[in-house]
């Protein structure tokens, strides 16, 4: 029998190889390779995915992505596109890449259907996040994912919402509080206070309490290492411009986000500070386990089951990487989704009739509404809260990548790039999807000609609710939360602690812009988007508050 002799080339004779034929043709070889397989996934694209009509690239390199990123509106180009191309298109993006755009209600949920296993993150969004946070609920797909999630279930259940309701009150409280003092030292029996840091250190106390049995503190004035870090983002505007080029080029080259740059060391920065606390609040709640609680309370909180889940012999394992990740998102989640709080307030002080109906309402409860009345009877502080989630939403817009082939149905036809009509659009793997969640929730087409308004009254009226707005299958109609298996875990827990903060200081406090009702608005940018008063620095919104008497 004879034996087959391979010779492998030792890494010396590999070496006068290169050298023999060339440096640089090899380096040429190399990019050949790599341009023939990144032309032949583009025209496997293309042959795949229905080519849809869309807005004209206004770029060479960045398409029309620089318009929308420059954008003081961008839901409201998007919902331009819808109204002139149909409820879905495309739109060029950087470098030759283009987006598919569904405003369309059954495309929509067609798409959060099959998220986090068809369509998947995104290379760029696991580039910047998941130094930050890790591959923790938010940022893992599929059987990964499913197992995440349903381990921090019950931790957001109905039940447990309902026994950290208290919780939220006592944050709500220590404001007024401090807020009472601020406007006793006051000769005009009012005083203008920057409403947004606020808010921001309730929802952390309020998710280090409910969520890990600490508090942070930082409605007392202490500082942790954590809300300094936090509070750094969004206060450098003069760099916004370049951070918006800088995440354009590594939309196309991720790698680009290895770069040390003043705000990847800032993401770096407070990767590193949330992953000591984590660690910290993991330790310590292991030791007290058995001081402070019983185990079968301890197993329905939130720290309880991330311990729970580290045992080897647990139904939904976490690996010791997945649990800190989970703690990371809950921090980011408590510390940054809080725009909606600042948002109400700026909606109320712009729309004082709507204050005084809420203020009404409110003051019909001698005693602070219990989780149920807060869900059941007290509807116009629900319509507030919902019209307030439906125009501002913390995240805007939602893109993922396809995964594998997949055929999206239209409630209604578009055409095509070729001019025919169709009920379908077919999408090939590798296509990127968007759902501009803003610009939907606040669609012309869909809530009606008053769609931009701030308008509660809305969800009062039989007929406010369009019916296009109601084939939009996300809660109350909104992609707030978005839908699907990807549902905002903690939906529940921000709706409850919204209305309990919200019924608090409306009851005892009257919400005035400092410069008058019309005050311009613009919006910033932190770790997420947040509003700001034009001409202020940082993320600040300046309220005028006086005491209800």
């Amino acid at each position: 029998m004879k034996i087959l002799r391979i010779s492998v080339p030792s890494p010396l004779s590999l070496w006068t190889t290169v050298r023999s034929v060339g440096a640089f043709n090899v380096a040429c070889s190399f990019a050949a390779l790599w341009t023939f397989v990144k032309v032949s996934s583009a025209l496997r694209w293309r042959l795949k995915t229905t080519q849809l009509r869309g807005p004209p690239r206004t770029s060479f390199l960045y398409g029309v992505s620089h318009n929308i990123a420059a954008s003081k509106d961008p839901g409201g180009m998007y919902d331009h596109w819808a109204t002139k191309y149909g409820l879905a298109y495309m739109i060029p993006s950087v470098f030759g890449k283009t987006v598919v755009v569904l405003c369309d209600p059954r495309a929509v949920a067609h798409f959060y259907a099959r998220e986090t296993w068809t369509y998947v993150q995104t290379p760029i969004s696991l580039a910047i996040l998941e130094p930050l946070i890790g591959r923790g609920v938010l940022l893992s797909d599929g059987e990964n994912h499913r197992r995440q999630r349903k381990a921090l279930m019950p931790g957001f259940s109905n039940a447990a919402i309902r026994k950290l309701t208290s919780v939220f009150y006592d944050s709500a409280y220590k404001v007024k509080g401090a807020w009472d003092t601020a406007i006793e030292s006051s000769k005009g029996g009012g005083v203008v206070i920057e409403v947004q840091n606020w808010m921001n250190h309730i929802s952390l106390d309020t998710i280090g309490i409910a969520g890990f049995s600490h508090d942070f503190g930082s409605l007392d004035g202490k500082r942790a290492s954590v809300t300094e870090v936090f509070d750094t983002f969004g206060t450098n505007q003069q760099a916004s411009a370049w951070n918006q080029l800088f995440i354009l080029h590594a939309i196309a080259f991720p790698i680009i986000t290895k770069i040390p740059t003043q705000r990847t060391n800032l993401f770096k920065q407070l990767g590193v500070t949330m992953e000591n606390i984590s660690n910290e609040l993991l330790i310590r709640s292991r030791r007290e386990k058995d001081v402070n609680m019983s185990e079968r309370n301890e197993e329905k909180s939130v720290i309880g089951l991330l311990i729970k889940s580290e045992s080897q012999d647990a139904e939904l394992h976490m690996s010791k990487e997945e649990i800190v990740a989970q703690v990371k998102v809950l921090l980011v989640a408590g510390y940054e989704t809080t725009s909606s709080e600042s948002w109400a307030l700026i909606e109320l002080s712009r729309h004082p009739d709507v204050q005084t109906s809420l203020r009404e309402e409110l003051l019909a409860f001698n005693a602070d509404p219990t989780y149920d009345q807060l869900k059941a009877d007290l509807p116009y502080l629900d319509v507030v809260v919902h019209e307030t989630l439906r125009l501002h939403p913390p995240v805007g817009e939602l893109t993922r990548l396809a995964a594998a082939d997949d055929i999206i149905p239209l409630s209604e036809p578009v055409h095509t790039e070729s001019g025919e009509m169709t009920n379908s659009i077919y999408i090939g793997k590798g296509t990127l999807i968007m759902i501009p969640v803003a610009a939907i929730n606040r669609s012309s087409a869909i809530w009606g000609p008053d769609a931009k308004e701030f308008k509660p009254a809305r969800w009062l009226a039989e007929d406010g609710i369009s019916g296009k707005a109601k084939e939009v299958q996300g809660h109350r109609h909104l992609l707030t939360f978005v839908d699907g298996p990807r549902t905002c875990l903690g939906k529940e827990f921000a709706i409850t602690e919204f209305k309990a903060v919200l019924s608090v200081l409306v009851k005892n406090f009257v919400f005035e812009m400092r410069d008058g009702p019309d005050t311009p608005i613009e919006v910033a940018n932190g770790l997420l988007p947040r509003p700001r008063v034009v001409g202020e620095d940082g993320i600040g919104v300046p309220l005028r508050v006086r005491r209800y008497e």
